[in-house]
């Protein structure tokens, strides 16, 4: 394929819907910034749909985010949070008045329904009910991912929604990426051939690792979700949907290997505030990550107007944000390898990994006629033909306060196709309907009983 035939038109049909990209500008020898264009099946609403936040913290927040932009478009009218600090400021976001306000999400439907939709964004194991008991009662719904914490949850909700006939997008924000928008695009146009294999890599970053799966809310998987799910959902997700095709059987090895009680060093604490003799030297100091650096402190619920080092240390001598974490009851692995067979012998391998400084996620996509390499920042199509190269820089409107969430642009591109969705009653309009989505659950779910079974596992839908 030729630069001019693979740069003539940039569009293809998934479902119902029409997702197109466009060159915006040539920045250099054949190197090339695009956009995702306007959705030709979008319409200018007549009033803007409503709806509920169940979960008012960091994913919350950024789907909230887009309500409080785009005001035409989505107006968030209530909030179930039991954290009165995230709840009050919520609430002052999108001025919701008290008798929308709640402290659970039980509280909500005991109420006759009275907004469009719902947005879930709740723990892992609070996905489940108040999705249940929404589509019941005639709500659409944004679930964040994981869709639930079983196999056989996920397909109670992706039967009660087609029975009921409501939509329900699983937050798969990574379909909604330029880059990935790109990669499927491309692939799908043929500009590799035929695809033959694929390898994905998820760095997750090692003070992200810390933070979130041995720290955090998902370091327990019998208590959240398998990290497979809790993390890597998104990535066996956006394997499947690049590709197009079914999967047929996965395998899985990975395991807790450094973040254990007997690779502690000498001299280390409990807590990092306890006086541990190493805490400057470790890479994973609590006090450096969240105090010093002043990263990822979004959970500790800093109010305005106190001394923020001062209330982040004291956060830290009682929450387990401030444990050693060679010391927690963390149980989820910290390398994590699948292998993947799909439809026409095409292979991928997939590798989730804790010890990295960097974040953004890596891909690799070989065909018969060439490749396609990139990192989120960029993706290069390589011509085996021609032996050129064309690089394309996708650009996107990021979450602010988030860019660094590794989503590309994903997380507000969804929300806007989501409200459309919602609007004319066409789940068609988006790529992450749970019909979608459920495929790569199943994938995670069956990846896990291969790591803890050491078997080949079918993957039956």
């Amino acid at each position: 394929m030729n630069r001019r035939n693979l740069l003539k038109t940039l569009s293809l049909t998934v479902g119902a819907s029409i997702i197109s990209t466009e060159v915006l500008a040539k920045i250099g020898e054949r190197s090339f910034l695009y956009n995702i264009s306007e959705n030709p099946l979008h319409k200018k609403l007549d009033k803007p749909v409503t709806a509920i936040t169940i979960g008012a913290g960091n994913r919350g927040m950024v789907y909230g985010g887009f309500a409080a932009k785009f005001t035409d478009q989505i107006k968030i009218i209530g909030v179930a949070e039991p954290n009165k600090f995230r709840n009050d400021r919520y609430a002052k976001i999108h001025n919701i008045v008290t008798e929308k306000r709640f402290n659970t999400w039980e509280e909500v439907f005991k109420r006759p329904k009275f907004a469009d939709a719902v947005i879930i964004s709740t723990p892992d194991n609070l996905h489940y009910e108040p999705c249940m008991k929404a589509l019941a009662m005639g709500y659409d719904i944004l679930l964040e991912k994981p869709i639930a914490p079983t196999e056989k949850e996920c397909r109670d909700i992706l039967n009660l929604a087609k029975k009921n006939k409501r939509t329900v997008a699983v937050c798969h924000v990574l379909r909604y990426a330029p880059y990935f928008v790109k990669m499927k695009e491309l692939i799908a146009k043929g500009a590799i051939g035929e695809v033959i294999s694929v390898q994905h890599f998820e760095p997750i970053e090692h003070t992200h690792m810390a933070h979130s799966y041995v720290r955090g809310n998902w370091h327990n998987s019998k208590e959240t979700t398998p990290i497979i799910l809790a993390k890597s959902c998104h990535d066996l997700d956006i394997i499947k949907w690049v590709l197009n095709k079914p999967s047929k059987r996965i395998s899985a090895m990975g395991d807790l290997k450094w973040f254990r009680k007997e690779n502690a060093p000498e001299g280390s604490t409990a807590r990092c505030t306890d006086g541990c003799k190493i805490e400057r030297e470790c890479p994973y100091s609590a006090i450096k990550e969240y105090v010093d650096l002043n990263k990822r402190t979004a959970v500790f619920d800093v109010p305005a107007g106190v001394d923020r080092k001062a209330f982040i240390g004291e956060k830290l001598k009682r929450t387990n944000y401030g444990r050693c974490v060679y010391q927690m009851e963390n149980d989820q692995p910290d390398h994590y390898i699948t292998n993947i067979q799909f439809g026409d012998s095409v292979t991928a391998s997939f590798s989730m990994e804790a010890f990295t400084s960097y974040h953004d996620r890596r891909t690799r996509v070989m065909g018969s006629m060439g490749d396609l390499v990139g990192d989120m920042t960029e993706l290069v199509h390589h011509n085996f033909v021609t032996g050129k190269e064309t690089k394309f820089v996708p650009k996107a409107e990021d979450v602010e306060e988030y860019k660094n969430s590794g989503h590309g642009g994903g997380d507000w591109l969804l929300v806007r196709d989501f409200v459309q969705a919602v609007a004319q009653k066409n789940p068609a309009l988006l790529t992450s309907t749970i019909d979608e989505s459920i495929e790569s659950h199943i994938m995670g779910f069956m990846a896990e009983e291969s790591r803890k079974k050491n078997k080949v596992m079918d993957i039956v839908m």
